[in-house]
């Protein structure tokens, strides 16, 4: 029998809050969109991530520099500050990707993506410092060095994938060089890190960049890298045929290698930020949309606490156009929302973990936490079974999946104050908060394929995926301050309680 322990007078300790420190977008100029911004806000109101990252600050169609006649170079900082201001005004704050090749500054012409990033070195290294230290000095005056101080700058995207970075590593060490010199030389306190790399089981440039730092006397704040949770082969438009990686506990192992190799390093404190992380590294998945990828989410995060301290998780939104405009509502995209606004299971998975006050209590169950606050006792836990896939993601993601009945989760509490509780119960999984099952049920995808729902249809899927509770209960604490509650569970539910104390 599964059974959570929960003793309100027992040890306390704060919350580990790493899971909330950064989320990731897609490019920059998606960041312009309204539609985008009015996302970012309904994730702000529960999530409160601190930072975002997102590609393409630096390229064209953020229009930063361009030559004049002379070919001197000129810089034009109006939508960095649109997307830069807004993100400040929803409480969240840049965690700078320094990327990709203005047209003006490159050394060839290869391009990555619909949107046609410039993945070459610089033609000129002294011209890229003049543009990275006239980002560092123009953020510093309109926003000032204490708030810029808070603010981390990360040196280019994946440079050890030939895709995104065409130089060698030696190349990208002189980049990263070049890059952290500006910057510190506007203000030593700017914190940056790289080399923000991918493909883990290949090696992926740690030890490499570390030592480089270590013995060239080179700053580095901050240790950055990516894993996913899948295995197959990505073109740049997100096709080809994936899997769930065999090992659930993938990323963690990720997670947990990266931080020896930092602690076996000459800079054995450096933080450990992993700036992107999934379950599916293509925007064409379909296992974003489905249910089980929230328990994934908070059993991957669960066990990479202690070990990172940064969780990035790739991305808050749909609007996201690396293979091109999501073509349908369901596509497969990375976003915690899908192109309209309707929030996915892991939505819910991310808001209930953020939401969790800050003192943690032990459960005694490795899928949960508990936490208190004033005002009420916080539960949350989850199943997580991989599933036994008889096809490729592209081809098992798109059916209706139902969940298996497993065996009871029994809460049980002491310490409580005697008298009656309100008991708050969300879950999410399959056809609970499961927009994806709900579309595929009402037969929206087969519109001449790639049409989009009416209105009134998007309004329906909103209403049965809003955040309200599935039931309320009340529960009466006697004098010896215990009580025990049986929930129902299916694999892959997660499920939250909220217990709020009414009075004796």
């Amino acid at each position: 029998m599964r059974t959570l322990h929960i003793n309100l007078n027992g040890t306390r300790k704060p919350m580990d809050r790493f899971f909330d420190h950064c989320v990731g977008a897609g490019r920059a100029g998606e960041m312009l969109r309204a539609q985008s911004l009015t996302q970012l806000s309904m994730l702000q109101e529960g999530c409160h991530f601190r930072y975002l990252r997102f590609h393409g600050l630096l390229s064209d169609d953020m229009a930063v520099c361009r030559l004049d006649g002379d070919g001197k170079v000129l810089y034009n900082w109006q939508y960095i500050d649109l997307v830069f201001d807004e993100m400040l005004a929803r409480g969240i704050r840049p965690l700078v990707e320094l990327s990709f090749m203005p047209d003006c500054l490159k050394s060839g012409d290869t391009t990555i993506f619909w949107w046609k990033g410039n993945v070459t070195p610089p033609a000129d290294m002294e011209r890229w410092s003049g543009l990275v230290s006239a980002v560092a000095r123009h953020v510093t005056a309109r926003y000032g060095v204490t708030e810029v101080e808070r603010w981390y700058f990360e040196v280019w995207n994946e440079p050890n994938l030939s895709g995104f970075f065409t130089g060698t590593q030696a190349d990208y060490f002189a980049l990263y060089d070049a890059t952290v010199a500006a910057i510190k030389a506007v203000h030593p306190a700017y914190r940056v890190g790289g080399p923000a790399t991918a493909g883990l089981d290949e090696g992926a440039w740690i030890p490499e960049m570390i030592a480089h730092c270590a013995e060239n006397n080179v700053p580095i704040d901050f240790i950055s890298t990516h894993s996913y949770g899948g295995d197959g082969a990505l073109d740049e438009y997100g096709r080809d045929r994936h899997r769930l990686k065999a090992a659930p506990d993938c990323v963690m192992r990720d997670v947990r290698n990266v931080r020896r190799q930092v602690l076996e390093s000459a800079l054995p404190d450096l933080p450990v930020f992993f700036t992107e992380w999934s379950n599916s590294y293509t925007p064409r998945d379909n296992v974003h949309d489905s249910y089980i990828s929230a328990p994934f989410v908070l059993y991957t995060l669960k066990r990479c606490e202690g070990y990172a301290d940064s969780m990035s998780y790739w991305t808050f939104t749909d609007i996201f156009e690396e293979a091109g405009p999501g073509p349908a509502p369901f596509h497969g995209g990375f976003g915690l929302m899908n192109i309209q606004g309707i929030k996915k299971p892991t939505f819910h998975a991310f808001r209930w973990l953020c939401e969790l006050p800050d003192t943690e209590l032990p459960t005694e169950d490795t899928d949960s936490y508990a936490a208190v606050d004033d005002t009420a006792v916080h539960v949350l836990f989850w199943n997580y079974t991989k599933p036994e896939q008889d096809a490729v993601n592209e081809s098992y993601f798109i059916r209706d999946l139902p969940a298996k009945a497993i065996e009871d989760v029994h809460v049980t509490l002491e310490g409580l104050t005697r008298g009656t509780y309100t008991v708050e119960h969300y879950r999410v999984g399959y056809l609970k908060k499961d927009a994806y099952t709900l579309y595929l049920r009402a037969g929206l995808t087969a519109l001449d394929g790639w049409e989009t729902p009416s209105a009134a249809q998007m309004e329906a899927l909103r209403r049965q995926t809003d955040g309200a509770p599935e039931a309320l209960e009340k529960l009466c604490v006697g004098a010896d301050g215990r009580a025990t509650l049986a929930v129902p569970m299916r694999e892959n539910d997660v499920v939250r309680l909220i217990l709020r104390h009414e009075g004796a």
